[in-house]
């Protein structure tokens, strides 16, 4: 028998590279899906059409040069996209949405990290998103340094993560400074060394706010 929520319920999964976004993420929606819930697992950038062709530009094509204001303008275009044709109709259903990153993610990589006018990201994002917003926030916390060669080590490095290590370290301090001042939906979870480990506080949080939603 399906488990049904009073609610749909918008879970985003963030950190910097190498945190374990994808890897918790993915092995969480399938065990929700063997236990009767209506899940999707989705990711940005490249969820769509569309967002694929934005994600080659944003992280692979090193020969296009993009400024910052371009590449935040991409991000966005790509999150449009995501919430009109996966999300906004996900939630409507009452789905759980588990996402590989969302808003949080530009505002740390393109507004603390790049220090591009927080305001004017802000203002691009509520456009984009259209209101929507994650219901749960995991952040996974991890050294830059750390995340770096894990990364590295699990595929070749994109546009991103060529980046360097001073940037990702800005990245990390914007995650955690903007989680701080929300913490009702953050739940900043610092990533050890056993990967199960991880995973059992990952589910745990995520348990915790499906349970609150479950029609009894």
């Amino acid at each position: 028998m399906a488990e049904k929520l009073k609610k749909g319920l918008f879970i985003t999964f963030e950190g910097p590279e190498g945190s374990g976004k994808s890897t918790h993420s993915r092995r969480l929606s399938e065990e929700l899906k063997r236990e009767g819930y209506d899940v999707i697992h989705t990711a940005e950038p490249g969820s769509t059409p569309l967002g694929k062709k934005i994600r080659d530009i944003l992280l692979e094509k090193e020969d296009v040069r993009l400024g910052g204001l371009a590449e935040l303008l991409l991000f966005e275009a790509d999150r449009a996209q995501h919430v009109e044709e996966v999300i906004r109709p996900a939630l409507d259903g009452g789905e759980i949405i588990l996402c590989d990153r969302f808003n949080t993610a530009t505002f740390a990589y393109q507004g603390y990290a790049l220090g591009m006018d927080m305001d004017l990201v802000e203002t691009v994002d509520r456009a984009a998103t259209g209101g929507i917003r994650p219901d749960l926030v995991i952040l996974l916390d991890v050294e830059a340094g750390t995340g770096l060669a894990r990364a590295a080590a699990a595929h070749s490095k994109d546009r991103m993560e060529k980046r360097s290590h001073e940037f990702h370290e800005k990245v990390r301090k914007g995650y955690l400074a903007i989680a701080g001042k929300d913490p009702e939906r953050f739940k900043v979870i610092k990533v050890r060394e056993e990967i199960d480990e991880t995973y059992r506080l990952v589910k745990e949080q995520v348990k915790g706010a499906i349970e609150k939603y479950r029609v009894r």
